[in-house]
């Protein structure tokens, strides 16, 4: 087995075969003065099942461009089983024509990584589920829910409701609910555009409960902002927010110290700039790494992937 890591996020790899006891791929990715990718393996891969660990995150142009190219020289080099490890699949919002004249980006990244060479993928926490069938390889899709979930826990916060955004994060609230054995609220949501957020009701009653609320990403964080503000009008005694993805572009630290949450979770599924956290944000920055490399081991070993998807199973 060996493990290579792309440059869009080291610290993710490493952290990784740290895990796994392994050292490092040996290659070299540089770029052009145009900006083309440049890659090299330095290693022996000659009939060895390598797995790549490269979420597709800003800029995701350029980080997908470079795992495609790392993924060709890797089949070129004759290894015998190539597993990208995308803890962030970019693209993934591009998943069905909402309005005509549009494609469906998400499933033209999948023939992507299939034309170049990928013979299993291993994501977390897909914008939607049903992106998987858009594979015609095998895909292995864990959740970031029991790392957030476990952490939850250890803060021992009492009358808890789990709140969804919007309607697409229902599933994902209603699983967090179940393990806190709590109610779960929603939140209305109209979108204006793909940047503009109009909220309406709130179902379910979160007044002088502690607030969770869960979503797959946070973006431009307009949805959260809105979410915190909302449950601070319907008298939630506090509110956190937890995401797997956080990708916080353009105004979202703006926003989001603006709204006020108690406390921001989000996964290093994609890099953190610290320095860019305003000093008023309490936020909180939980490892996927031990998940991911026991997915990697199980894929290497042919063994089931089930104990994954259970809250405490490596707390």
């Amino acid at each position: 087995m060996r493990v290579f890591c792309g440059r869009a996020h080291t610290e993710l790899g490493d952290e990784i075969c740290r895990h796994l006891q392994v050292a490092p791929g040996m290659c070299e990715v540089k770029s052009f003065a145009d900006g083309e990718a440049q890659v090299k393996i330095l290693d022996d891969v000659r009939g060895l099942d390598v797995f790549i660990v490269q979420p597709t995150c800003p800029p995701v142009n350029e980080a997908l461009m470079e795992l495609l190219v790392m993924v060709d020289a890797l089949r070129r080099s004759s290894a015998r089983r190539i597993t990208a490890v995308v803890p962030y699949y970019g693209y993934a919002r591009q998943d069905r024509k909402h309005e005509g004249r549009v494609p469906i980006t998400a499933k033209l990244v999948a023939n992507l990584f299939a034309t170049a060479g990928v013979d299993r993928m291993l994501c977390m926490d897909l914008h939607a589920q049903q992106i998987q069938g858009f594979f015609d390889i095998p895909v292995d899709h864990l959740i970031a829910k029991p790392v957030i979930a476990n952490y939850l826990k250890k803060s021992e916060l009492d009358n808890l409701v789990i709140v969804s955004p919007d309607v697409g994060s229902v599933k994902l609230a209603d699983g967090f609910s179940r393990i806190f054995n709590c109610d779960f609220a929603i939140i209305e949501k109209r979108r204006k555009s793909d940047t503009e957020i109009e909220h309406g009701h709130v179902i379910g009653n979160i007044s002088g409960k502690n607030v969770i609320i869960v979503d797959d990403m946070i973006s431009t964080a307009g949805s959260m902002a809105s979410a915190i503000e909302i449950a601070r009008e319907h008298g939630a005694k506090s509110v956190r927010i937890a995401a797997s993805h956080g990708l916080f572009v353009g105004p979202a630290w703006e926003r989001l110290a603006a709204a006020g949450a108690d406390e921001i979770i989000v996964t290093n599924s994609v890099p953190q700039n610290i320095q860019a956290v305003p000093e008023s944000v309490n936020f909180t920055v939980l490892s996927v790494a031990p998940t991911l490399a026991e997915a990697i081991i199980r894929i290497h070993h042919d063994k089931s992937m089930s104990p994954l998807f259970e809250p405490g199973y490596l707390s």
